[in-house]
């Protein structure tokens, strides 16, 4: 009976309730299959397609460029639609834009097949967010770290394995790795089917399953987030402040291989360490934003945990590998705490400043940001270990002046009560 109890008080501090664990639960198969594939997307399609290294550098800028479109294409289709319905169609995409890579070597269909899968992906993460929001209600917060530390510890599960697979190098195992991703997203469809569709503030859902606008008319998108000028403002911002993931992810590796005297073997290193943060202090840093004024105030630690790390990642080049490595560990340590930070306000934020009845056309403009520096960010940096030592204090000083420009954009538009979640009704006719 005791174990009994303390297995249903832990499933009553999940918010969202069985709905809620569910989500956690795709939240980790997500991103275990996704470790799986990532880390060698570029080098299946150089060893087994035998793509020449320019041909993968297109393809992968390319088809990440697609993703763009796929953020406010998916939020719309939520306000439209049944967010399940949207949500297993895009887990669904992704699958089969997967498997449709084994089936050829042409540089034309593999680009077609990599930019669709994309398109896919940026989509389904903007409804996973929306979905999240919805059931999580007034602890949204703590719902998304919980889901944001479950997601890093798919991330070194499916890296793990990857590495694994790898020190085989045959050309089966790289095909084994990318059918095991496809096949992450077929479980993932088959438990969000089990999910219930989540309350929306701009519809109300039938006995039958059909989303209804809340006056029982056609659903019409009221508020249009291309005519919203502060919620643009915020999301050209956001696009700054999501940096940390071209730094962490493709800055650091070039960075020590180029610029410093430590081990190449740290790279992968302090990106289990950046993992192993996440885990263990995304939801207690929650905690700090209960408000959307708090989330705002963020922006302030946020800001001086960039500009250190960047301080540090100058450092690292100052001579000799005992100084490289620890500054690249001090460097690694404060700007994933920038990113956990930026991660509790920007999700705190781009929900509050949302109009209620087109949440999914404002959040999928929101994501907009995320796709926009995945493909401009390594650019960016790239661009910034180009220069040298003296440019990354400059990077960590846009970052500053762009937090600064995001709390005076919304500081206008933040509600008075303490918190911004509005009532939420489900029909039962």
């Amino acid at each position: 009976m005791g174990q009994g109890r303390r297995r249903a008080a832990l499933h009553e501090r999940i918010p969202g309730g069985r709905d809620g664990r569910r989500m956690l639960w795709i939240a980790l198969i997500n991103k275990t299959g996704t470790g799986l594939w990532m880390g060698v997307a570029a080098l299946y399609f150089a060893l087994v397609a035998g793509l020449p290294v320019s041909e993968v550098g297109i393809l992968m800028g390319i088809s990440g460029a697609a993703g763009i479109a796929g953020a406010p294409r998916a939020g719309r289709l939520a306000d439209r639609h049944l967010l399940t319905h949207v949500l297993i169609a895009a887990q669904l995409l992704q699958a089969i834009a997967l498997l449709a890579l084994l089936t050829t070597h042409d540089f034309a269909l593999l680009l077609l097949y990599s930019a669709v899968g994309s398109l896919a992906d940026r989509g389904a993460n903007v409804l996973t967010k929306l979905y999240a929001a919805r059931i999580s209600g007034t602890e949204r917060i703590r719902y998304q770290a919980i889901q944001r530390t479950v997601s890093n510890a798919g991330w070194a599960i499916g890296g793990l394995a990857a590495a694994g697979a790898l020190t085989i190098g045959t050309t089966h195992a790289y095909r084994v790795l990318l059918i095991g991703n496809a096949l992450s997203y077929v479980v993932m469809t088959v438990l969000t089917l089990r999910c219930a569709e989540p309350p929306s503030p701009s519809q109300v859902v039938t006995a039958s399953g059909v989303a209804e606008a809340k006056d029982s008319t056609p659903t019409v998108i009221a508020s249009n987030p291309w005519r919203d000028r502060t919620y643009l403002l915020f999301t050209a911002t956001e696009t700054l402040l999501f940096l940390d993931d071209a730094v962490l992810q493709v800055g650091m590796p070039l960075w020590i291989v180029h610029a410093t005297d430590a081990p190449h073997g740290l790279a992968p290193l302090l990106l289990v360490l950046n993992c192993l943060l996440v885990v263990f202090c995304q939801v207690s840093l929650a905690r700090l934003a209960p408000t959307p004024h708090r989330a705002r105030a963020l922006l302030v630690p946020l800001a001086a945990c960039f500009m250190t790390g960047c301080l540090a990642m100058s450092t690292s080049a100052g001579g000799g590998a005992p100084l490289a490595i620890a500054a690249l560990v001090f460097a690694t340590i404060v700007l994933t705490f920038a990113e956990m930070l930026h991660t509790i306000a920007s999700w705190e934020l781009s929900i509050t400043l949302a109009a209620d009845d087109a949440q999914g056309a404002y959040l999928g403009v929101h994501g907009l940001a995320s796709a926009a520096q995945r493909s401009g960010g390594p650019l960016l940096v790239t661009a910034v270990i180009a220069v040298g030592a003296p440019a990354w204090p400059l990077l960590g000083a846009l970052v500053i002046a762009t937090c600064a420009a995001q709390r005076r954009v919304v500081r206008d538009r933040l509600p008075r009560a303490a918190l911004s979640v509005h009532p939420i009704t489900v029909s039962e006719h």
